[in-house]
């Protein structure tokens, strides 16, 4: 049967937050993919924004889980999620160009079987395969403001087009706009497609997406395009844009959670011209962003 993406990436994804301790506290959001070791061995990892980790100073940090009742209700139940050494050091790796992060984590049964397979996160050949462009709708998850869907913990899912153009390849355009609604405790929130069009020739009713973790194909209703990494803001406006950076940088993390020596992409700054004006520029939103 092929699984909802969406439905299946609420239940992956978790609020983090940490207690500044003057009554505020930095929140931000995650989400659970199944990312085995070098050898095999399954493993959780929680992908967020790098920044979003940054952010808490403290060696602690909450992961928000949730627990299924036996009358069908849910309850709240966040834990502790160590994310500094005792030195204050993080024990999470992040891309060096980019702003993603991962930690391998132990969580409860119930999340670990709900964190989505690596497999679904999106390579150029899938923008290319599904015909992926300016205009085309994408969803996100996460805790604007702190704000969670119900009392249960679940996060806030919102829609967006695509606001940009080209997005693909990564290693040139390594993010992409999203035009919604964006605020703090966002950061870190899967990005993705839900129910993508059939590509030319597919048999109708199945989608695959390519596993090159596991070197098969994984039966699915969609994949993870990224994760959102920013908001626009200009003069202190927002521009209700949000920032998407690539699920080729949540791969390329993943192997050096791996592997601290795997290869990383280091995106073209810009776009070069055939024969450049002087002093022409034009400004663009991701130099306006903020986290």
């Amino acid at each position: 049967m092929v699984m909802d993406l969406a439905v299946e990436l609420i239940h992956a994804t978790v609020q983090l937050e940490q207690p500044l301790g003057d009554g505020t506290r930095t929140v931000g959001t995650g989400f659970l993919i199944s990312a085995p070791t070098a050898d095999g061995r399954p493993r959780v990892v929680l992908v967020t924004a790098n920044h979003v980790l940054e952010k808490m100073p403290a060696a602690t940090a909450r992961i928000g889980y949730r627990v299924a009742n036996a009358d069908g209700s849910w309850s709240y139940s966040p834990q502790p999620l160590k994310i500094r050494d005792d030195k204050g050091g993080p024990l999470w790796i992040h891309h060096p160009t980019r702003d993603v992060a991962a930690i391998a984590i132990t969580a409860p049964p119930e999340f670990a079987k709900a964190a989505i397979p690596e497999g679904y996160l999106a390579t150029d050949d899938t923008f290319a395969q599904y015909h992926v462009t300016a205009g085309d709708e994408m969803m996100a998850l996460g805790f604007p403001r702190g704000l969670s869907a119900n009392q249960a913990g679940f996060p806030i899912l919102r829609a967006g087009r695509v606001a940009s153009y080209p997005i693909a390849p990564a290693s040139i355009f390594p993010t992409f706009l999203l035009d919604f609604a964006v605020f703090a405790g966002n950061s870190g929130g899967p990005v993705f497609v839900s129910r993508p069009q059939q590509p030319p020739g597919a048999p109708q009713g199945l989608t695959q997406v390519a596993d090159v973790t596991q070197g098969g194909a994984v039966p699915g209703a969609g994949f993870i395009a990224g994760l959102l990494t920013q908001q626009v803001e200009l003069n202190s406006e927002r521009l209700e844009i949000g920032i998407v950076t690539h699920a080729k940088y949540v791969r390329e993390t993943l192997a050096l959670l791996r592997n601290p020596l795997a290869p990383a992409t280091v995106a073209q700054a810009s776009v070069n011209q055939a024969a450049p004006v002087a002093g022409a520029r034009t400004a663009s939103a991701e130099e306006a962003a903020k986290d």
